[in-house]
C-alpha cells in the first residue's frame, strides 16, 4: 500500500474579476486558481506564485490545501495553464478528492537510457510517440511519473505499453496491445528523407531554370520580329 505523502498549500480566497484584476493578481507575484468537485461549491483563489510551485513539485500527487486558513481538505492538480513564451503557471484548478476513492490521472511517461541504447549507439532513430498515460488509483497511490528503460533496445524494436513495469496499485486505462511507447528506426530512414527532400529541391530549381530560358527565348523571338 502507498504510503501518504501530502504537501500544505495555504492559498486565500478572492472574488472572481475580471482580466485586468487578474493580471494585476499576477504581477503581484500570485497565481489565480479555482477549486471544485467533491461535493462543494467551487471556490476562487490565489496563491503566492513560489509556494505553489514548490507544492508541485514536491513528492506525491495529493496536496492539503488550506482556504484563508480553514482546515485543509486534500486536492490534486486537475489542469494547469501556462504562459506559452516564459511557461510559467498562470491558472491551475484543483479538485477535492477522497484519500479511500480511486481517482482518473493523466502520468507523464519517462524514458530513460535513451544515449546508451545499442540501436542508437549505431545510428538509429529512436521516437516517442506516447509521452502520457491515463491511470487510475487511490489520490496517494498516483505516481509522479512512470519510468521505462530503454537501454537495451536495438534498430528496427519497438515497446508496447504491455511491456512497461506499473507501481502497484495503478491502473492503466490505455490499450495495452495498441499503444506504442518507443520506436528505433534504421538510420537510413531519415537519410531517405534527407535524399528526397535534395532531389525535390534540384527538381525546382531545374524548373526555375527552364523558365527563364523559355522566357528569355521568347525575348529573342520579339525583338527579331521587330
Amino acid at each position: 500500500m502507498a504510503e501518504t505523502t501530502t504537501t500544505k498549500l495555504d492559498v486565500g480566497s478572492r472574488a472572481a474579476g475580471g482580466s485586468r484584476a487578474v493580471r494585476r493578481l499576477r504581477r503581484s507575484g500570485r497565481v489565480p486558481g479555482v477549486l471544485y468537485g467533491g461535493g462543494g461549491d467551487s471556490v476562487s483563489f490565489d496563491a503566492d506564485a513560489r509556494e505553489l510551485r514548490l507544492a508541485l513539485a514536491s513528492s506525491g500527487a495529493v496536496l492539503d490545501l488550506s482556504v484563508d486558513g480553514a482546515k485543509a481538505t486534500p486536492v490534486v492538480l486537475k489542469e494547469t495553464q501556462r504562459d506559452p513564451v516564459r511557461g510559467e503557471t498562470v491558472h491551475v484548478d484543483l479538485l477535492r478528492v477522497r484519500l479511500d476513492q480511486a481517482i482518473h490521472a493523466v502520468v507523464p511517461l519517462e524514458l530513460t537510457g535513451t544515449e546508451d541504447a545499442p540501436g542508437v549507439k549505431e545510428g538509429g532513430v529512436l521516437e516517442q510517440p506516447t509521452r502520457e498515460l491515463n491511470v487510475e488509483a487511490l489520490p496517494t497511490a498516483i505516481p509522479e511519473s512512470i519510468v521505462h528503460d530503454v537501454g537495451d533496445m536495438q534498430i528496427g524494436d519497438h515497446i508496447g505499453l504491455a511491456d512497461v513495469a506499473i507501481p502497484d496499485g495503478v491502473t492503466l486505462l490505455d490499450d495495452l496491445e495498441e499503444t506504442v511507447v518507443a520506436t528505433l528506426s534504421p538510420p537510413r530512414l531519415q537519410a531517405e528523407v534527407e535524399e528526397e527532400i535534395e532531389a525535390e529541391t534540384e527538381l525546382v530549381g531545374e524548373g526555375e531554370e527552364s523558365g527563364e530560358a523559355a522566357e528569355g527565348a521568347d525575348g529573342e523571338d520579339a525583338s527579331g520580329g521587330e
